[in-house]
């Protein structure tokens, strides 16, 4: 009995998988430090979403929604709320789901107690991505609109959302340009 039960807890542990890292799941938006959600990220407040999207769709909507030509399109984008005139930058950020897989390292460390050669080193670890849109706000007078203390957070951050969900539930980015 107690051989059973070595071989089915061995057999479970080989074919799991330990979970290193486990990207943030965003339901709605979240608005947060920029560094503290990603290093490579600016200090400032961003509001964040999930992007389920294939890369570079956020460009192509925010290139065709504000008629930029393909230019600067990730960074100083202008937009008006109520006659007050803000801009934005845009970041697509991936922060991958890491694993160790226990059956290729287990492979491998049979085969150098045999003296062979190892072939599954590749694959000890895997990723799976997780893409977000991170998104940073200011103007003339605000160097972070996103800012608890800012004044005009709440506007700020309800156009953020309406355009979010504009771009998630749109396929032909042209179609945005005849809503308005």
């Amino acid at each position: 009995m107690k051989r059973i039960i070595l071989i089915v807890g061995l057999s479970i542990t080989f074919q799991s998988c330990i979970p290193l890292r486990i990207a943030p799941s965003i339901q709605d938006y979240k608005i947060t430090k920029g560094k503290k959600f990603k290093r490579s990220l600016p200090q400032r407040q961003m509001f964040l979403f999930e992007d389920p999207k294939p890369a570079n769709e956020f460009y192509n909507y925010v290139n065709t929604k504000f008629k930029l030509g393909h230019n600067d399109v990730y960074d100083n984008v202008p937009f008006a709320i109520k006659e007050e005139q803000y801009f934005f930058s845009f970041y697509e950020v991936d922060i991958p789901n890491k694993t160790l897989n226990l059956v290729p390292l287990a492979i491998d460390a049979i085969l150098l107690n045999a003296e062979q050669n190892t072939i599954m080193d590749e694959l000890y670890e895997s990723r799976k991505g997780n893409w977000y849109i991170a998104i940073e706000v200011y103007s003339d007078s605000e160097n972070d609109c996103l800012e608890s203390e800012s004044p005009s957070l709440l506007a700020v951050s309800e156009y953020l959302r309406v355009l979010k969900n504009e771009y998630l539930a749109s396929t032909n980015y042209n179609e945005v340009l005849f809503k308005h």
